[in-house]
């Protein structure tokens, strides 16, 4: 296939670190190429001195596009040529509406006078293209994360799109949405459109790339031609750690002791429609030692229940009662449900975990000051020293303490923000999808200090999308379907089809 786009000895230094090393990439046309590789390999340094956000100049190396030499400067540059990256973190404005969102910055016009019929009958044809059978008028903000990555496709598509960068789409999508995702894509290939696919999800990668390329350590290992003999998942993940996963769970054997955590008749309302629970009349306990997952669809109430354990952290109306090691605790605001024992993790990091612009120092401290401070004032070596310390206890790879967070890859990202709740030294750990977003090497790292946590005597409660990550880490699993527990079961007896079958039947019942 004839390339229709080719980086040839790409490096880009930032200071004190060499971020990439003499990369190759070729795409053909009409090619769905997949980029994978552990967090920190390079993956979106590399797309974005494709895309221009790190412009011409500023690295080494050479771009041709559609047989011509590129230099970008900006990511306008390149999206005039043809080439959209949309990334982990949509780029749309929530009050604005789709047709809006489309157009932003590229908006048809007549003598100066954005065109609003050629607005909405444009932004409708793009709409359908994508599957989406809302009315343009609807806001961003009322749309799920599946559709809102379908808006921000249907907005490449306004910048006639010939080469689509898609950089971990499916992180936040539910299995059916994914699933649709990927058919889209392949729907494109069809229309000469090319893509590169940016994705942790190795069974997607599998599913749907023509070519993979594994970058290590910001350096080129392979690309492996997926056309004529399917490849399997361990033979893309040698390529990514240099080694064999064995296992992708750690081996561990429990020692699970009393009960440590008793929820009991627990009701949320949602917080703006009050006459709404969110979840309804949920029971349940953890014992030390013991790793508990929670399964379920999205919109099951997950988050709902584990951020309104955590200080009421969301919702109104809420009732019921919490127990830590057999006393009753006050779980109403967040220093109280701290004061108690429980940390929570939540499921976005960026956003609600870390403060990105500071450094690990900083961060690792942040919910625990009196630990580190005199009086009121912070005792800066202090502050450094237990840095330190959790750095090197969770293996976080940084050149220092001092490095800012927001220039961590998100298995070290998440590992600072494991280091923050661990500075408080919790009874009970909730995780929000501890691995979402996360290469398996690095999840494979999350897993072990989730392991020494329980075996340490801590109570780990484990949300994730992920089912093969809950039956390969709890020890017990609930199901919850539509704010309720529908199921409980011990490992022995968890399996993909037990799970899924609890939830349907809770459905029937429902229904």
């Amino acid at each position: 296939m004839q390339p229709v786009l080719e980086m040839r000895g790409i490096s880009k230094t930032f200071p004190g670190v060499r971020a990439l090393n003499d990369v190759n990439l070729s795409v053909a046309a009409a090619e769905i190429h997949a980029l994978v590789g552990e967090n920190g390999a390079g993956k979106s340094t590399l797309m974005k001195v494709l895309s221009g956000v790190y412009p011409h100049g500023s690295y080494e190396g050479a771009i041709t596009y559609e047989g011509r030499p590129a230099h970008f400067r900006d990511i306008s540059d390149s999206e005039r040529r043809g080439i959209v990256i949309i990334h982990q973190e949509l780029a749309l404005v929530p009050y604005l509406s789709i047709a809006e969102n489309i157009f932003l910055g590229n908006e048809p016009a007549r003598f100066g006078v954005i065109d609003q019929d050629r607005v909405y009958t444009r932004a409708r044809e793009l709409m359908a293209l994508v599957g989406l059978d809302e009315s343009p008028d609807t806001l961003v903000t009322h749309l799920g994360v599946g559709k809102q990555q379908l808006v921000e496709i249907a907005k490449a598509l306004s910048k006639k799109v010939r080469l689509l960068i898609l950089d971990e789409p499916t992180a936040s999508l539910s299995e059916t949405d994914s699933d649709a995702l990927l058919r889209l894509l392949l729907g494109f290939k069809e229309t000469g459109i090319a893509s590169i696919l940016i994705s942790h999800k190795l069974n997607e990668i599998a599913r749907v790339a023509d070519r993979i390329t594994v970058l290590r350590d910001g350096t080129t290992v392979e690309t492996l031609d997926c056309r004529n003999a399917a490849i399997d998942e361990d033979r893309i993940i040698r390529g990514m750690v240099g080694r064999t996963l064995a296992h992708r769970y750690p081996v561990r054997a429990p020692r699970i002791g009393d009960t440590l955590m008793e929820v009991r008749d627990w009701t949320v309302h949602h917080p703006i429609h009050a006459d709404r629970a969110v979840v309804r009349n949920v029971s349940f306990d953890l014992r030390s030692g013991e790793i508990v997952g929670i399964a379920g669809l999205m919109g099951a109430g997950r988050t709902e229940l584990a951020m309104s354990i955590f200080g009421r952290s969301y919702g109104q109306g809420i009732s019921g009662s919490v127990r830590i090691a057999g006393d009753a605790v006050d779980v109403s605001t967040i220093d109280r449900a701290i004061a108690a024992g429980i940390a929570y993790v939540t499921e976005d990091r960026k956003q609600l975990g870390l403060v990105l612009g500071e450094d690990i120092t900083k961060n690792t401290t942040l919910a625990n000051l009196p630990g580190v401070s005199t009086g009121t004032v912070i005792d800066e070596e202090s502050e450094h020293r237990v840095a330190s310390d959790y750095r090197t206890k969770m293996r976080i790879r940084s050149y220092g303490v001092e490095q800012q967070t927001v220039n961590l890859s998100g298995g070290n990202q998440q590992k600072v923000v494991l280091s923050k709740w661990l500075f408080t030294q919790p009874k009970v750990l909730i995780l929000d999808e501890p691995t979402r977003g996360i290469d398996v090497g690095a999840k494979y790292e999350i897993y072990s200090i989730i392991n020494e946590l329980a075996d340490g005597g801590r109570g780990v409660l484990v949300i994730s999308s992920e089912m093969p990550e809950l039956l390969g880490l709890c020890d017990r699993i609930y199901v919850m379907n539509e704010g309720r527990f529908v199921g409980e079961f011990p490992r022995a007896d968890a399996s993909q089809e037990a799970i899924m079958r609890a939830i349907m039947r809770s459905k029937d019942l429902n229904g």
